[in-house]
């Protein structure tokens, strides 16, 4: 990189800022996995969706993905969280209007019918929230995103952070 004497940083011949405008844009998301002592895994039913989702939600502009995921669940459930370790990182191709994303799956941590009574769901986005195997997931959410909850779960039981393409696991 070179600097002109009488005005900005020159990458080979476009400005930085000219370069910087033309890299791509991904959207970015971020959830939250919660799971009961059996395993079941903690869905969300949004007002605004027509299927259930893992808890968490888009990440605005200068945020961190784990930042969002906590503003996120106090948005959404009340809920002031401080999350675990991140579980999986997965890359989603563009898909029903929406551009090509990240989305990062954190560890919530295992909870109990206690902490589900301790939620205050803000109806203006969740309907309702509750437990539910992955088995019972079918119907109530696309298949992407129930491969992106297997493979957040083996992730879990494998110490692991781990890599999706669409859900599924490449590494």
């Amino acid at each position: 990189m070179t600097t002109s004497h009488d005005g900005p940083a020159v990458t080979g011949t476009l400005p930085v800022e000219q370069y910087v405008a033309g890299l791509p844009r991904k959207r970015m998301a971020a959830g939250v996995l919660f799971r009961d002592s059996s395993d079941r895994v903690l869905v969300v039913e949004p007002s605004y969706k027509h299927y259930w989702e893992m808890p968490g939600g888009s990440v605005e502009a200068d945020e961190a993905p784990w930042a969002a995921a906590e503003r996120e669940l106090l948005e959404e459930l009340g809920w002031n969280y401080r999350l675990g370790r991140l579980l999986v990182v997965d890359y989603v191709r563009p898909q029903d209007s929406r551009p090509e994303g990240v989305i990062f799956v954190f560890d919530g941590g295992v909870l109990t019918e206690g902490d589900l009574a301790r939620m205050t769901l803000n109806t203006n986005e969740i309907r309702s929230a509750g437990f539910c195997t992955v088995q019972e997931l079918a119907g109530k959410m696309k298949p992407l995103l129930i491969d992106r909850f297997t493979a957040a779960l083996n992730a879990v039981r494998e110490g692991a952070i781990v890599l999706c393409e669409q859900g599924r696991r490449i590494a």
